[in-house]
C-alpha cells in the first residue's frame, strides 16, 4: 500500500465517526474537574473458588456470532473498527522522536501500547506503517534506534490529540500542541514533554514487520520492542521507595473504541491468591470440583 493510499485510507476511518463533532460535544456535559480518583469494594466481596461470574453479569438469550477477520466484503476498517472498540481501554505511548541529525522532531500518540517485561524493562507499541513508507516516528526510530515514550495524563490530552495531525515530515509537533521539550535526557537525544507526570527513555530493542493480508506482497505494519534505559517521575508523584505513581497524581487518559477516550476515576483492589494458602493446595481443588460436578448433576 503506497503512502498515498494509506493516507486515504486513514482520512476515511476518520471521516466514519462523527461527521459534526462539535455539534455533537456541544450537547454533552462539562468536564468535571472535582472528580477525583476513588476506591471501592469489589462487585462481590464474598466471591469464593467456583463461584463464577458476579452478581453484576446479565444473562442473555442472545448468541455470539463468528466473524471472519478476511470473509468476502469485509475491509481492514471494519477489522479495525472491531478491534479498537473491543481492546479497551488501552493505554497511550506519547513518544517523542528526533532525526539522526536533530533537524526533525516529533511527537505522536500511540494507543496500540503495552509493558511486556521487568528485566529488562520492555515495552511495546505498534505503528501503523511499513518500513518502506515510514511514518515520522518509525523514521526517526529507524535513523536513531531511540525514544522517549511520556505517559499521558488528563491535564494534556488536547494537546496530545493535536499532535495526531497528519502534518508533513519536518513539521514539529511540539508546536503544534504548545507542549514543553525538555532536554535533559541521559541515553537519548529526544525530548521528553515537561507537563507528563511519567517519561521514559528507551531504545530499540527490535522492530518486526507484518505481511499484509488485504493486499498481498506487501507490508502493513511494524512492531516496534523497546528497552527502558532511564525512567522520569515527578517527585509528588512517586513514593519514597521510588517504585509505585499515586494514580490520583498520574489521572491517565486511556483510548477507546471510534474517537473516544476515558479518565480513570473508579478503582478496586484485588490480591492474587494462592494455591496452598487460599484453595488449600490439591485437597482444596478436588473438593472444589466435586462440589461443581454436584451442582451440575442438580
Amino acid at each position: 500500500m503506497s503512502a498515498d493510499d494509506r493516507k486515504a485510507l486513514e482520512n476515511k476511518v476518520k471521516r466514519s465517526f462523527h461527521a459534526d463533532f462539535k455539534q455533537v460535544e456541544a450537547s454533552r456535559s462539562d468536564w468535571d474537574s472535582s472528580a477525583s480518583v476513588k476506591y471501592t469494594k469489589t462487585p462481590n466481596p464474598d466471591w469464593k473458588f467456583g463461584d463464577g461470574a458476579n452478581q453484576t453479569h446479565v444473562e442473555t438469550s442472545a448468541k455470539h456470532i463468528a466473524i471472519d477477520p478476511h470473509e468476502p466484503g469485509r475491509s481492514l476498517i471494519d477489522n479495525y473498527k472491531l478491534s479498537i472498540s473491543a481492546v479497551v481501554p488501552r493505554p497511550i505511548a506519547f513518544i517523542s522522536t528526533r532525526s539522526k541529525d536533530g533537524s526533525k522532531e516529533n511527537l505522536a500518540p500511540m494507543s496500540f501500547f503495552q509493558m511486556i517485561n521487568a528485566d529488562p524493562p520492555l515495552f511495546i507499541f505498534a505503528v501503523n506503517s511499513p518500513l518502506a513508507a515510514a511514518k515520522d516516528t518509525l523514521r526517526n526510530l529507524v535513523e536513531t534506534g531511540e525514544c522517549v515514550i511520556n505517559i499521558v495524563s488528563e491535564g494534556i490530552i488536547e494537546a496530545v490529540n493535536a499532535t495526531s495531525i497528519d502534518a508533513p515530515y519536518g513539521i514539529s509537533e511540539w508546536d503544534i500542541s504548545g507542549l514543553t521539550p525538555v532536554y535533559d535526557c541521559q541515553t537519548v537525544s529526544c525530548a521528553r514533554v515537561k507537563e507528563c507526570i511519567v517519561s521514559i527513555e528507551a531504545k530499540i530493542e527490535s522492530i518486526r514487520e507484518f505481511n499484509s493480508r488485504a493486499n498481498p506482497g506487501t507490508k502493513s505494519g511494524t512492531l516496534e520492542v523497546v528497552e527502558a534505559t532511564r525512567f522520569w517521575v515527578r517527585e509528588d508523584a512517586i513514593n519514597e521507595e521510588r517504585n509505585v505513581i499515586d494514580l490520583s497524581i498520574l489521572r491517565p487518559i486511556s483510548r477507546l473504541g471510534d474517537i473516544s477516550y476515558g479518565r480513570t476515576l473508579q478503582a478496586f483492589q484485588l490480591p492474587r491468591p494462592e494455591f496452598e494458602k487460599d484453595l488449600n493446595g490439591i485437597q482444596g481443588f478436588e473438593e472444589l470440583k466435586k462440589r461443581r460436578r454436584a451442582t451440575d448433576i442438580q
